[in-house]
């Protein structure tokens, strides 16, 4: 991942680069794109509470082979989904300003490929795929290597560079547009959004101290600093809470918090016991605001960590960004867009709103050298200078909140597993109903044994998804060359180990009379034709004296005038071992091969086996067993 002269990405971040398509694009014009993204995708963007980091785009100019673009990365922690809402931002900025093609990638490299593994053509694998996945006015695209050749790219390269795939992106887009396969398990990971946003949040009372309420009231999402400051805490940060110094518990108030469902998870799952001299006492686990007590405890031990680790600051000692003609672009385009809801100006649900978007201009749009970077506890404690706590009035919305959310998703119960566990398998399968579902036995067999056919290599066994494929060939000449070779009488002299392993057999009379017979004429070859008369009269042998013996009986032979599987499937006989004089019938390989299967798959009880996870990397799906005999012959007439 090394193509585009970047470091490597962090284990839980994600790198996302926008390039004007063309490959040329002055700094002015990506400014100007910045600017219009963030005030297009601010109404989303403000009311979202990232993990650990925000979305951010900043102007890279150009370096070695890689052209001026917008970037950004951010680190998502533990909530992966951040990662696939970026995602949904990257495709809908490409879609809005189709001027931009973007790639995204993290530690894995290109992501959006493993999520479509499944329908990659075989050519496309990690060391070739550098520059060739890019969102281009709202799709997918995949640059191939055949057509990265017909361009007179160097062919002997298997990787491209940024100026060479946005040439050919440009010219070519609408023939690199990814098979509709890839776009559909891209999408479907992205799908929801953006009303899957208000999904992912939860909220919960909190008995908190009245300071961070204000605190929070401004700046919704500093709730993610500090829970991942207590989250991560450790001895030394812990010595701040024996006697908190910025939150008292003396003022707490009860006050209703906006989670990310991950925040959320984190925090209450977190098992803690306060110091008894920081005064954060908690009631019995029976009382009923006890979860309440609890989470208002929790974060208020994040946010004084938060504190501890920075010296109070003046108001002044950050600069003010909220002024100038950026911001009166980005807050005129805002109310452009409905964002506050036809909400009164001043009101409290208008400030909330306002509070929301100075936070992510604050963070998102404004340009480095226009601010200092400070910590969420400089913010904190620049907070709790400018703000005015009315404690009174904190109390009497205290006596009137929303109900908080159910937070029973947190439990997930084994009838869960196997519902979550059904429903992926029935949309494999691209089915509501399991059981109405047709098992071809036929499909079966023959998935099996294009299974088999297919070569394996270090990197694996393929698996064979359709039994369309072309059948295995079967070369005569190469087949008699090589058994010549092997039983001929040129065949190559056995070396010492295989010499004496020869000496310690004792060859009967008769044997050595046949082989001395055998090479009466050892100057002269053996023909193809003589050696596979010689194989059948062996084979032919072989037959008359099993059929003296029940072997015959552990094998299904075919029905006359009926196709082997189908046949079969209606009634299981075998032949008559009895009737030596009359016509051997051919075993039914296809029949006998599927029942096999069947058994072992009903041996594994319902379990994984050997069985059914090699059907089912082939997307064969057998049916349940719902006699539970295990008997062959009646899976066969349910299923015939």
């Amino acid at each position: 991942m090394e193509a585009i002269g970047r470091a490597a990405v962090a284990e839980d971040a994600v790198r996302y680069c926008l390039f004007a398509a063309t490959g040329s694009g002055g700094e002015a014009l990506l400014r100007r794109c910045a600017e219009g993204v963030a005030v297009r995708f601010a109404p989303l963007l403000a009311a979202y509470i990232w993990q650990r980091q925000p979305f951010r785009l900043r102007y890279v100019p150009p370096r070695g082979e890689t052209p001026a673009h917008l970037g950004g990365t951010t680190l998502f922690g533990d909530n992966v989904e951040d990662e696939w809402f970026i995602v949904y931002l990257v495709r809908e900025i490409t879609r809005e300003f189709p001027g931009l093609a973007a790639r995204i990638d993290d530690n894995d490299g290109e992501f959006l490929l493993i999520e479509a593994a499944d329908f990659l053509p075989k050519w496309l694998n990690p060391e070739n795929s550098d520059n060739r996945v890019f969102f281009y006015k709202g799709e997918l695209h995949i640059i191939p290597l055949s057509e990265t050749q017909e361009q007179e790219c160097d062919p002997s390269a298997a990787n491209l560079t940024i100026l060479q795939a946005l040439t050919l992106l440009s010219s070519h887009s609408e023939e690199f547009l990814a098979a509709e396969s890839i776009r559909t398990a891209v999408y479907k990971r992205i799908s929801g959004y953006p009303e899957k946003i208000q999904a992912s949040f939860h909220q919960a009372h909190c008995y908190l101290p009245a300071g961070i309420v204000a605190v929070l009231r401004q700046r919704p999402s500093l709730v993610a600093a500090a829970i991942q400051a207590f989250y991560l805490r450790d001895p030394v940060d812990l010595r701040a809470c024996r006697s908190f110094k910025t939150f008292r518990p003396e003022e707490r108030v009860m006050s209703v918090v906006t989670f990310t469902k991950c925040l959320y998870a984190q925090l209450v799952q977190q098992k803690f016991v306060p110091d008894r001299r920081s005064g954060y006492t908690l009631p019995l686990p029976s009382h009923p605001q006890f979860k309440a007590y609890e989470l208002g405890m929790k974060l208020a031990h994040g946010f004084e960590i938060l504190c501890s680790k920075c010296s109070k600051v003046s108001p002044d000692s950050k600069r003010n960004v909220l002024s100038g003609p950026l911001w009166e672009r980005f807050l005129s385009s805002l109310k452009e867009k409905n964002y506050f809801k036809g909400e009164m100006e001043g009101s409290a649900k208008y400030s909330e709103l306002l509070h929301k978007a100075e936070d992510y201009f604050q963070q998102s749009v404004t340009k480095p050298e226009s601010c200092v970077e400070v910590s969420p506890g400089d913010e904190i404690l620049t907070l709790l200078q400018t703000t005015t706590i009315d404690l009174k009035e904190l109390e009497r919305e205290a006596g009137c909140l929303p109900p908080e959310d159910d937070d029973s998703w947190l439990e997930l119960t084994p009838d869960d597993l196997d519902q979550m566990l059904k429903e992926a398998r029935s949309e494999s399968l691209q089915s509501t109903n399991e059981e109405e579902q047709k098992y071809d036995l036929e499909t079966v067999a023959e998935s099996m044994k294009a299974f088999v056919s297919k070569v394996s290599t270090h990197e694996g066994a393929e698996m064979p998804w359709s039994s369309d494929e072309s059948h295995v060939t079967f070369d005569v000449d190469s087949f008699t060359k090589a058994l010549d070779r092997i039983l001929g009488a040129d065949s190559e002299e056995l070396d010492s180990d295989d010499l004496d392993e020869e000496e310690e057999f004792d060859f009967s009379d008769e044997d050595d009379e046949n082989f001395d017979a055998e090479n009466q004429r050892p100057d002269q070859e053996v023909s193809p034709n003589e050696l596979i008369c010689s194989l059948k009269s062996y084979m032919n042998e072989m037959d008359r004296e099993l059929a003296h013996t029940n072997v015959g009986k552990s094998f299904t032979t075919q029905k006359k005038g009926a196709s082997s599987v189908k046949a079969a499937t209606s009634e299981n006989t075998a032949h008559d071992s009895g009737a030596e004089d009359t016509e051997l019938t051919p075993v039914d390989v296809d029949m006998n091969l599927v029942a096999n299967l069947l058994e072992s798959y009903s041996a594994q009880s319902g379990l994984a086996g050997p069985t059914s996870n090699i059907l089912q990397s082939m997307g064969v799906y057998l049916p349940e067993n719902a006699d539970h005999t295990g008997s062959v012959e009646q899976q066969n007439k349910r299923l015939s």
